[in-house]
């Protein structure tokens, strides 16, 4: 069990005495490691691998999950098995497993008396280094949920300076504060085979999973499950324009808007000329060079899901 403090702007750490208890309550036994750093939850997690550990549970979010999942599927892909309680900000990879982001208990019972299945895992096959811990760039990079472009970065940006706001209401304050603010960028979106949609963007994603952003249904069809990664790209529009999209997008229902293009592929190359910077699962990333480069791996990753 490795716990995150820092997740959700700290809130993560009120969650560890109540965890704790129920997992007592829950399990028959376990150990646990409480992170200290940025990104210790990585070396905890392949520490554990070394040992023998084949399960490994993570209080934390987005973020914290993605970097025990690259571990995983780094160290022991085939055996090591990852099980997530929510305790981060978005927590979207656990809404697209069907996890709850509030009830505790509820988070716990499914840790213990859920299934393993197998889920779907992205890579970024190109190079890029993490902009906190990182300094030199590195390829094979795994992902839960998202890789996104343009606009949220910008949110993720703006939301990691945030005092007050947490969890979900963060996101969506966050990002209807940036509609009138960002102004869009120029991207390259690929697929490998006849499909390509270019110009000045507002906003592209990389998804998993339906749900990003704190509950936002930008990828509507994706399942964890469909061997397939989901690209949304909507191209910049106008403020008015800007508010319409936001709502369709927290529903599902952009699909059809003349400013969206919708694609499912095995493989995406995004060009972002200048440099792509980009979000992975709620971490900021800098690309090696324009180009970042996305695969889908088929049920790759072993996952603790609820029952049924």
């Amino acid at each position: 069990m490795i716990f995150n403090p820092a997740s959700d702007g700290g809130r993560g750490a009120r969650r560890i005495p109540r965890y704790l208890e129920l997992l007592r309550q829950y399990l028959p036994s376990f150990e646990y490691r409480i992170t200290s750093s940025s990104g210790e939850e990585g070396l905890l997690a392949e520490e554990a691998l070394r040992q023998g550990f084949r399960l490994l549970a993570v209080a934390g979010g987005d973020g914290t999950w993605s970097t025990v999942a690259d571990q995983i599927l780094r160290t022991a892909p085939r055996e090591g098995t990852l099980g997530v309680l929510p305790a981060g900000t978005g927590n979207d990879f656990g809404r697209n497993l069907g996890l709850p982001g509030d009830d505790l208990e509820l988070a716990v019972r499914a840790l213990a008396e859920g299934s393993v299945v197998q889920v779907d895992a992205g890579q970024i096959v190109t190079g890029c280094r993490h902009e906190e811990r990182e300094t030199s760039p590195r390829s094979g990079r795994h992902f839960l949920n998202v890789v996104g472009f343009g606009f949220d970065v910008a949110v993720v940006d703006r939301a990691k300076g945030a005092r007050f706001l947490r969890g979900a209401l963060l996101y969506k304050a966050t990002a209807l504060g940036q509609l009138f603010r960002y102004r869009g960028f120029p991207s390259v979106l690929e697929d490998g085979e006849a499909f390509r949609v270019e110009g000045r963007t507002l906003m592209l994603t990389l998804t998993n999973g339906r749900h990003f952003g704190g509950g936002f249904a930008v990828a509507p069809e994706a399942r964890l499950w469909d061997g397939l990664l989901h690209a949304c790209h909507i191209r910049n529009v106008g403020p008015v324009g800007r508010l319409s999209l936001f709502q369709k997008v927290a529903r599902g229902r952009h699909a059809g808007s003349p400013q969206v293009t919708l694609r499912a592929a095995r493989r995406f190359r995004v060009t972002v000329p200048g440099g792509a910077r980009f979000e992975m699962d709620g971490d900021l990333y800098q690309a090696s060079d324009d180009v970042v480069e996305a695969v889908i791996l088929p049920q790759k990753l072993r996952v603790v899901a609820p029952p049924g």
